[in-house]
C-alpha cells in the first residue's frame, strides 16, 4: 500500500468548502466577478442518501458553482420536530461538503433560507420536485435579479422520513439479517 506523497491524490479537504453565513456576501461576490454562475439549493439534509446525491448533483450541472444552505440545528428542529436533527449541523455539513458536485455549504441558523439567498445572489434557485407549484422561498428575489428557479425531480422512494420509518421498524440485533457464516458472538 502506498503511502505519503506516492498515495493516491485525495480530493480536497472538505472543511474548506465550509463558508461562514457572515462571509457569504464577499465570498460569492467574488466568484461572481470572476463570472462563475452560482447555483443555490437549501435543505436539512439530516440523512444524506441517494435521493439527496442525486439532487444535488443534477443541480450542480446548472452551474459552475453549487452552494448549499444547510439548516442548522435549531432551525430544522424547529421545521422537523423535537429528535430531530438526528445529526448535528457539523457533521451534516462535512458530508455535504465530501460530495465532489457541492462547491460550498454555507449554515443558517433561520427557519428559511431568504436572507442568505439574498447574499449568495444566486443565478439559479434550485429545490425538489416536491416544492413544485408551491412557493420557493427566494424565487422572487432570485427572478427580479434576472436569475431562474429550477425543481428536480426526486428520485422515488428515498427520503429521509422513509429512511426513519424503516429504522424504527428494527427493534434489535434478532431483527437484523445475519451475516453468512457469522454468529452473533462473532461479531
Amino acid at each position: 500500500m502506498r503511502t505519503g506523497p506516492q498515495r493516491a491524490r485525495l480530493p480536497e479537504d472538505p472543511g474548506k468548502k465550509l463558508i461562514p453565513a457572515g462571509r457569504a456576501a464577499s465570498f460569492f461576490s467574488r466568484l461572481r466577478g470572476k463570472g462563475r454562475r452560482i447555483v443555490f439549493t437549501n435543505g436539512c439534509f439530516d440523512i444524506l442518501h441517494a435521493g439527496h446525491a442525486r439532487y444535488l448533483r443534477q443541480a450542480a450541472m446548472l452551474g459552475d458553482v453549487l452552494v448549499v444552505g444547510l439548516n442548522g440545528d435549531g432551525s430544522v428542529r424547529r421545521l422537523k420536530g423535537e429528535g430531530r436533527p438526528i445529526q448535528g449541523e457539523a457533521d451534516r455539513a462535512y458530508l455535504l461538503a465530501s460530495l465532489s458536485c457541492v462547491s460550498y455549504v454555507v449554515i443558517f441558523r433561520e427557519d428559511t433560507p431568504a436572507a442568505l439567498i439574498e447574499r449568495v445572489l444566486p443565478d439559479v434557485l434550485v429545490k425538489g420536485g416536491d416544492w413544485k407549484g408551491r412557493e420557493i422561498v427566494g424565487a422572487d428575489f432570485v427572478r427580479e435579479r434576472g436569475g431562474s428557479v429550477r425543481t428536480i425531480r426526486f428520485l422515488a422512494g428515498r427520503s429521509t422520513t422513509a429512511i426513519l420509518g424503516r429504522a424504527a421498524g428494527i427493534t434489535g440485533s434478532s431483527s437484523l439479517p445475519r451475516e453468512r457464516g457469522r454468529s452473533p458472538s462473532s461479531s
